[in-house]
């Protein structure tokens, strides 16, 4: 049986991040891809968008001409809001599974996608159904689970070094500041629509202060911790396509050192082949880290003794998006977690 492959639709296929996943599928063993799907462009070539795309694939198509039973899973690369409504609908049938790529299935309370999103949640009876999937965090679960919410790239650079530390009682939970940095790709294509800065191609802009959307995933895995956090996030769009670099500030209870952080980090992501850690002190960037499924995370001395700053930098559009995607549907069938992402 070995040899079967999962037949599987791209909804939302010509966006960066809907481009990014058919190229890695085209290289995973145990995919074949039946549905390109977008609003536009209809019956174009999807090499049409991306030269790096080799392989012969169906054309672009609409929804309304795909075979559903013919499915086994959906990944949805969509504008929020959108990704909800199609799994509603195709609920019924029964032996899909769906990864969605937008914020419709992050939130576990459909108030707080209100209040984030501005949006009213159409399947709110389907959430029950959905996994909140860092991968790293969700091995055995997310098996269970017919929908995944996939996480946002700024929280999932965040939350990998700073779930374990907080779970085990590392830092002070009360004064954490994180300073991240993204590539403009993580805005989308409709970049200009999005920010009215000036030379937004040549210069860095801070932006979401007070209330960025990724705050309201960062507040909900922190309250599973058990523990009150509190914490300042600021991010910045910064002149180059892709990469995010977190900077994470954090104060250290007794008895802790920058050494004794970064090996119990060490300890507690072992067994996860896509965390890659530098030696302690390192100076990392996002030039390891472009085009792979890899986060690497850095542990830093500071002039003060109790204070360290981590790093974390990886890229959106993969391990922030279409890399974390296929390693949860690698997940979710029990295939190896690193199959079609080396």
């Amino acid at each position: 049986m070995s040899h079967i492959k999962l037949k599987a639709a791209v909804i939302g296929a010509t966006g960066y991040v809907g481009l990014d996943l058919i190229l890695l599928l085209t290289k995973h063993p145990k995919i074949k891809i039946e549905y390109l799907c977008a609003q536009q462009n209809l019956g174009k070539k999807i090499s049409y968008f991306d030269k790096r795309i080799k392989k012969k694939l169906p054309r672009i198509t609409s929804l309304n001409k795909v075979n559903w039973n013919n499915i086994d899973i959906i990944f949805l690369s969509l504008p929020n809001g959108e990704a909800q409504k199609i799994i509603k609908k195709l609920i019924k049938f029964t032996h899909v599974k769906y990864i969605d790529l937008s914020a419709d299935f992050r939130l576990h309370d459909p108030n707080d996608y209100k209040i984030w999103y501005g949006l009213t949640h159409m399947a709110k009876h389907l959430i029950k159904d959905s996994i909140y999937s860092v991968s790293e965090f969700v091995k055995e679960e997310i098996k269970k689970y017919k929908i995944v919410g996939n996480p946002g790239c700024y929280p999932t650079s965040i939350q990998l070094p700073l779930i374990p530390l907080i779970k085990a009682g590392v830092i002070k939970n009360n004064n954490i500041i994180i300073d991240a940095k993204s590539g403009y790709s993580g805005a989308g294509k409709n970049l200009e629509n999005k920010f009215n800065h000036k030379n937004i191609y040549s210069s860095i802009h801070a932006y979401g202060i007070k209330k960025h959307r990724h705050m309201a995933e960062l507040d909900q895995e922190f309250k599973k911790t058990g523990h009150k956090v509190d914490y300042l996030f600021s991010p910045h769009l910064l002149p180059t396509f892709r990469g995010i670099l977190s900077t994470i500030y954090v104060e250290l209870k007794k008895g802790f050192s920058a050494k004794k952080t970064l090996l119990l980090l060490k300890n507690k992501h072992k067994k996860n082949k896509f965390i890659k850690f530098g030696k302690l002190n390192a100076s990392i960037g996002t030039g390891n880290v472009i085009n792979t499924n890899i986060c690497e995370i850095s542990v830093c001395e500071t002039r003060f003794k109790n204070k360290i700053i981590i790093y974390s930098a990886l890229d959106n559009l993969i391990k922030g998006a279409s890399g974390q995607a296929i390693q949860n549907m690698n997940l979710m069938y029990g295939y190896k977690e690193t199959l079609g992402l080396k």
